[in-house]
């Protein structure tokens, strides 16, 4: 690389430089018009800090407990598909990158690294398991098991995607996995995402969520998923207040806000707008945490003080993978957390 990033939009730079267009655009882009991808980011500019003063912030602990596992930021990587599209080392590089920052990575059931090999990568690191439900019930509790005997510490259920959200520029590049790429979690082809069949004009991932994910799924499905697992269970895409009520009727142990990276349904609400709305409904009855639109420390501190637990970032991690590896993960997490202390101490915050 040229020069340092400094930023997050500098990582992102890079890699639009590094990677195929059809891999940036797939990473990138929003559902429809991409007005909540957008808002996603600017609506952290619509709130305000506070900062109190003459406070002693000389010593300050970033370290917090997420479902019970001790991590030393409250900066988590989110699940992100197909990383090896990013970097031939993929998921495996990002927990590496998660193990040294001593945080937490949750892995996506559509990884290119499978479930145990990001364990093996990174036996000390805390993980999770992005969980979607299959069609194939079997297929399900499967994965959920392999995530169990592994070492994985929670499951994190998808709850926003009966259907995949119009991507254009994935319909626009057709969009399938490189075809020395495979769903590493997946033994079929098909499943694995890795069939050499045409998917026609479509996104390919669109025909593949189609053909697979189960659209029935009910919030009976949540307790049954609480029925074939010992792990912590949150709920991956909570927008309304009544859902997340709901939610604690099933006993879930932690709610995700999260629009899906604004690749669902466009017009949806940014997540920081709807974070207090979420966080008075759960009233401490179960972890709240949230993803969208996070890159910069200011962020994750508005975040916090909304409420949140912890925050997740997604993209800003895919383009630090995408530059320099695990190097340019650690780098990306470095980042976050050295804009996070500083952001905390000038608004004379000493801890979480």
């Amino acid at each position: 690389m040229s020069e340092k990033p400094v930023c997050i939009n500098d990582y992102e730079q890079q890699a639009k430089r590094i990677l195929p267009k059809a891999v940036f655009d797939y990473f990138c882009s929003g559902a429809d018009e991409q007005e909540t991808l957008a808002d996603n980011v600017a609506a952290f500019s619509r709130w305000r800090l506070y900062p109190r003063v003459l406070r002693d912030v000389s010593c300050m602990d970033l370290s917090v407990s997420i479902l019970g596992q001790q991590v030393s930021m409250p900066i988590c990587v989110a699940a992100t598909a197909m990383q090896r599209m990013a970097h031939p080392d993929g998921e495996t590089a990002t927990v590496k990158a998660c193990s040294s920052a001593g945080t937490g990575m949750m892995l996506s059931s559509w990884s290119t690294s499978s479930i145990e090999e990001v364990a093996e990568a990174a036996p000390d690191a805390v993980r999770w398991l992005q969980l979607y439900i299959y069609q194939d019930r079997q297929l399900t509790t499967t994965l959920v098991k392999k995530a169990e005997a592994a070492g994985y510490k929670g499951i994190f259920v998808t709850v926003d995607t009966p259907y995949l959200g119009r991507r254009r520029n994935d319909v626009r590049n057709r969009f399938q996995l490189p075809s020395h790429l495979r769903m590493a979690n997946f033994e079929t082809s098909d499943l694995a995402f890795s069939s050499k069949e045409c998917y026609g004009e479509d996104s390919g991932l669109a025909v593949y969520v189609a053909r697979a994910i189960d659209p029935s799924l009910k919030w009976e499905d949540i307790a049954w998923l609480k029925k074939i697992t010992t792990l912590p269970v949150v709920v991956k895409g909570i927008l309304r207040a009544d859902d997340a009520r709901e939610a604690l009727k099933y006993g879930v142990d932690g709610i995700l806000v999260s629009n899906h990276g604004a690749r669902q349904l466009d017009g949806v609400p940014a997540t920081i707008d709807i974070l207090p709305e979420i966080v008075e409904a759960v009233g401490g009855k179960a972890e709240v945490f949230l993803d969208g639109g996070v890159r910069k420390g200011t962020d994750i501190l508005k975040a916090l003080a909304l409420g949140a637990k912890a925050v997740f970032v997604g993209r800003p991690v895919l383009w630090g993978l995408a530059c320099q590896g695990d190097k340019g993960v650690s780098e990306v997490l470095q980042l976050l957390r050295e804009e996070l202390s500083l952001a905390m101490a000038l608004a004379g915050e000493l801890d979480l």
